[in-house]
């Protein structure tokens, strides 16, 4: 029987995202929308290795099943790391993907194009329900671009220009997307984990 593993967030492209890339394993993967969970918890570390390991625990202990939590942001040099951990809310409450990427541009109007580096940073916690937690990372180097281009992906991607590519990471199809990307990395690491632990959990029960 595939052990099950909640992917701790209400994103659906993300869940696809981590669907794709963890299918070889023998999960069952759900994750909060489909179990009936709604709250969220509040990310009040500062850093995204300190939230990921926070919502990992939390819904671990809430639910009592294996759960896979991350955190990840942009951080864009000229702007001293900003948006980092408040991506997904940078501006306040209540705005779309479209109108955060929005104040970025117009936040990095002035600055000149050798100084708009940024990368992507992703760190994933994995959790068991009796408290064992463990992290990877991963990180995508890019520029940011002077207007959004491409409708594959979400967040910040319109905006995230990958200079070996020519093309921003929303005009990548999902496919070069999961090979290249920040989620990418810190989940082929966090995978190899996942491994070790599924085999260390099918030893504990012969």
């Amino acid at each position: 029987m595939a052990q099950q593993l909640l992917i701790a967030t209400h994103n659906k492209g993300k869940v696809a995202e981590y669907r794709s890339l963890l299918f070889e394993l023998p999960l069952a993967v759900t994750w909060l929308d489909e179990v009936g969970i709604t709250e969220d918890v509040e990310e009040t570390e500062d850093s995204f290795h300190g939230n990921a390991i926070l919502k990992a625990r939390h819904y671990a202990g809430l639910t009592g099943l294996w759960t896979w939590a991350d955190d990840s942001g942009l951080e864009i040099d000229a702007l001293d790391g900003r948006p980092g951990v408040y991506s997904a809310r940078y501006g306040g409450e209540g705005l779309t993907d479209a109108d955060r990427y929005r104040i970025v541009l117009g936040e990095m109007a002035d600055v000149s194009d050798d100084q708009r580096t940024a990368r992507f940073r992703c760190v994933v916690a994995i959790a068991q329900p009796r408290g064992k937690v463990d992290t990877r990372d991963g990180t995508l180097e890019g520029t940011i671009a002077r207007e959004p281009k491409g409708s594959n992906g979400f967040g910040y991607d319109p905006i995230f220009y990958i200079p070996s590519f020519d093309a921003s990471l929303a005009e990548l199809d999902r496919g070069v997307k999961n090979e290249i990307s920040h989620r990418a990395e810190a989940a082929a690491r966090a995978r190899e984990m996942l491994a070790m632990m599924l085999s260390e959990a099918e030893g504990n029960e012969e």
